[in-house]
């Protein structure tokens, strides 16, 4: 009998601390860009400021420049290689440009900034096909759905800390600067973790229980040290199924990057919260996801387990209520006015906190359609879907040309909500749980 905490728990920790840490990076410069470029966020006149920026938000954008690239790739090599030593470099060298940052924007100004945001996008977009694969190799079909959202739910968990530790920094007389060290440190530490810890697969673990890897390996129904299927790419591109996961991908991607960009402009501007202030409730929001992302992710575990719902089916409720009450949200946020401010609070938190449904929807669907080529799929859906991540920002610096206007704010609010039900509707009629046939390789 397998051990009910073993080594796989141990793995699926690291890929959580990854995504944890690898998310801090994303969003310190969110919260930082305020302090950044507001010299009135500063209590120490010695941290510098530059009021000069006025491309904020091309400045956002400019980490999935990079971020898309990889993405393909990085599924691809760590089927054909493994996946650890992908991971430690990329992100060995996206921490020591995230420690960087500071005398970078001191030196050369939004432009090295721009530069540097784009190679840690380069780095980071090794994760999330690189991490697939090895939750593919690491964990049992039954705990798919819990395991796998404690992994991808490290993302809202790290926005959370990350916007609240970046703006307690920036209030101090630390200032801004401070967050970027911080993050560059605890990403270094997490490489020497994974160096000393981390495996490719159990098969490749010098220490695993036996009974705990013929669990894994019998539920996975990989047995070699290595498994080098040729990738079917003419079936994956012509596969419906892929392409509903795609446009759902694409969808969230698109809402989840534009909140998450812009909360902290749309707190400051329109409802007038101070930097400390605005970070922790920026924050508040990604809690109450990171939080129900674990009762959902064990709901869904069970509601497959005990057959009450097929995993096709249990996919598709979990992403449409993760994707339509999000919108809800959104739309009544659309029509709040500049004296709601607590009413504009609750929204947010309901539209990012309901958004946590989709973790049992299409994050873990990349494994249920194919286990042996979860990480190209994770790679292609991720990588281009990302494509929104740069669109984002920039559909808010074309719309809102006056950042304390609530009536442009409304119009970015509706286009989102608009997109991630179109995306809900898509999954709902093509998306899939079940084993694609291409997964195996024909005899």
């Amino acid at each position: 009998m397998a051990p009910k905490i073993g080594y796989r728990h141990l793995q699926v920790f690291l890929y959580f601390l990854l995504s944890f840490i690898g998310f801090g990076f994303r969003v310190v410069l969110s919260v930082g860009i305020v302090a950044m470029t507001d010299p009135n966020t500063n209590p120490n006149p010695d941290i510098p400021t530059y009021p000069e920026w006025k491309n904020k938000n091309v400045i956002l954008s400019a980490f999935f420049w990079g971020y898309i690239i990889p993405q393909v790739f990085a599924g691809w090599a760590s089927n054909r290689f493994g996946a650890k030593w992908f991971l430690v470099v990329s992100f060995a060298l996206n921490s020591i440009i995230g420690f960087l940052i500071p005398p970078i924007a001191a030196h050369f100004g939004s432009e090295g900034v721009m530069l540097s945001r784009a190679i840690q996008g380069l780095c980071q977009g090794f994760i999330f096909p690189s991490v697939t694969h090895l939750l593919s190799r690491w964990v049992p079909s039954e705990e798919r759905s819990i395991l796998g959202t404690v992994v991808y739910a490290a993302g809202p968990c790290g926005t959370i800390l990350g916007m609240f530790l970046t703006g307690l920094i920036s209030g101090s007389s630390y200032g801004w600067p401070y967050a970027f060290y911080l993050y560059g440190v605890l990403g270094v530490i997490w490489c020497i973790l994974m160096i000393i810890l981390g495996f490719d697969s159990p098969a490749l673990h010098p220490s695993i229980n036996k009974s705990e890897k013929f669990y894994i390996e019998n539920s996975l129904g990989h047995t070699e040290k290595k498994v080098n299927y040729p990738t079917p790419w003419k079936e994956i591109f012509t596969s419906k199924s892929v392409w509903a996961l795609f446009i759902a991908q694409t969808g969230n991607n698109f809402c989840f990057w534009t909140l998450l960009t812009q909360i902290p402009t749309y707190m400051n501007y329109v409802m007038s919260f101070d930097i400390k202030k605005n970070s922790l409730l920026s924050s508040l929001p990604y809690l109450t996801s990171w939080i129900l992302s674990f009762g959902v992710g064990f709901a869904s575990d069970l509601i497959v387990n005990k057959r009450v719902l097929s995993r096709t089916t249990s996919r598709k409720t979990f992403n449409s209520l993760g994707l339509t009450l999000p919108a809800i949200a959104l739309i009544l946020l659309s029509f709040t006015r500049k004296d709601q401010p607590t009413q504009a609070v609750v929204l947010l938190i309901a539209a990012v906190g309901s958004n946590a449904l989709h973790y049992s929807g299409f994050s873990v669907n990349h494994m249920d359609l194919s286990p042996n080529h979860a990480g190209t799929l994770m790679g292609l859906c991720n990588g281009f879907s990302q494509i929104s991540g740069v669109i984002a920002p920039l559909l808010v610096q074309f719309v809102v040309t006056d950042p304390t206007d609530p009536l442009q704010w409304r119009i970015v609010f509706l286009i989102v909500a608009f997109v991630i039900v179109f995306a809900a509707i898509i999954f709902v009629i093509f998306g899939s749980g079940k084993v694609q046939h291409w997964n195996e390789p024909k005899e």
